[in-house]
């Protein structure tokens, strides 16, 4: 749990120092007055954490304050961070990969820009590092840069990529990494995806498509949606349309340690109801970890 907590804490850095650790002060007082909630409301929203959760999370917290006759700042300051961490966790039961599947797909989506090759980079390095043979899958043969991209990761990290001519069939790619991972009996499947983005609706049909050849082969899939968290609200937008599009099961919050509105987190899990599975921690391919709700409220008010 320790080096879960180191690497949070790496990864939210910034946002303590701008947003939650003011939000922690607030309730050093001996008493908390009317004006307190309010300076509450406005650090939570300028997190990042969006009008509709900051609500609902005061709301849960003056209502403790009422029943369980909370007074100390100390007390209400524990009972914030227990609320926030039951925002945080999102039922994942209906999204776990089947015991019985021999190899895990994992169907990476996002828009250009948002860290999603790197991301992928990241998760390959973990799942090799945990013992399991990868492939990847460069299935965005819409940029020849993303291919070469994937392939130069593919490298660094040492394991194979399955990848077809630019502009070629992104269907074609899948089918024949999910062939190589039954001939080599692998462990992970990654497929990175194009940098669609969720206003083109040509592109999300090709999306679909390609997770309609992953069906064939009756394996639990994950769609992973990589958001890049310096883009705050905009990323719950691409989550919602992607969602609609594929049916996102979890998230990767890559470059978490590179903004200060880390509230976020909160507003994808409590608006969207998606779990966060991974957070980008940094620029490394080490720079990775699972998501923890305890962790990461213990983080950024440590």
């Amino acid at each position: 749990m320790s080096n879960l907590l180191n690497k949070t804490e790496q990864g939210v850095r910034r946002s303590r120092e701008a947003w939650f650790g003011r939000i922690c002060r607030l309730f050093d007082r001996t008493t908390v007055a009317e004006e307190t909630w309010d300076e509450l409301e406005e650090l939570l929203i300028s997190a990042d954490v969006g009008v509709a959760t900051t609500h609902k999370l005061i709301g849960r917290v003056k209502q403790r304050v009422r029943e369980e006759k909370l007074n100390e700042g100390s007390q209400i300051r524990s009972a914030l961070k227990e609320e926030m961490v039951g925002l945080l966790r999102v039922d994942v039961e209906s999204r776990a990969v089947s015991k019985q599947d021999s190899c895990r797909l994992i169907l990476v989506v996002g828009v250009n820009g948002s860290g999603k090759t790197t991301s992928i980079a990241k998760l390959a390095h973990d799942f090799k590092n945990e013992g399991k043979r990868v492939i990847l899958a460069a299935a965005d043969t819409f940029r020849a840069a993303a291919v070469d991209q994937l392939k130069h990761w593919g490298e660094r990290v040492g394991v194979e990529v399955v990848a077809h001519q630019p502009g070629g069939d992104p269907g074609a790619v899948v089918f024949d990494a999910l062939q190589a991972a039954q001939a080599r009996q692998a462990q992970v499947v990654i497929i990175d995806t194009a940098g669609r983005l969720h206003t083109k609706f040509n592109l999300m049909e090709e999306l679909k498509k390609i997770k309609r050849v992953a069906i064939r082969y009756n394996l639990s899939q994950e769609v992973l949606l990589v958001i890049d968290a310096t883009t705050g609200q905009n990323g719950l937008a691409q989550a919602r349309h992607f969602t609609e599009a594929v049916g996102v099961s979890e998230v990767f919050l890559a470059k978490l340690d590179g903004t200060a509105k880390g509230g976020i987190v909160l507003a994808i899990c409590d608006e969207l109801g998606i779990p966060i599975a991974y957070i980008g921690t940094g620029e490394q391919l080490d720079d990775i970890a699972p998501f923890d709700a305890d962790a990461f409220v213990e983080a950024i008010f440590s």
